[in-house]
């Protein structure tokens, strides 16, 4: 993966553990999510995530994402899920 690319999804990572309180507050909004708000504000933070890697592809890469970059954006995602879920406070 390219390493600006690489650095960009460690920098989202990081941010979105840092705005947790949003994520807190969209799942407290809607009311009939909030039973199941562990998996739901995990979806978020993943789909923050995508939509992050997705874009600095575009923007850095001036491309849409490769099979092996989308592979290494999993393993990324992998190697750091329990920083993500013990930032949320959701495992």
């Amino acid at each position: 993966m390219d390493s600006q690319l690489k650095e960009k999804v460690n920098q989202k990572i990081k941010e979105v553990a840092e705005k947790s309180d949003e994520i807190f507050k969209i799942i407290n909004s809607l009311d009939k999510l909030r039973n199941h708000s562990d998996s739901f504000g995990y979806g978020i933070v993943i789909g923050r995530l995508y939509n992050s890697f997705y874009y600095q592809c575009r923007r850095i890469l001036k491309r849409n994402p490769t099979s092996e970059e989308f592979s290494e954006f999993l393993e990324i995602l992998n190697k750091r899920q329990k920083e993500i879920l013990d930032s949320l406070k959701l495992s």
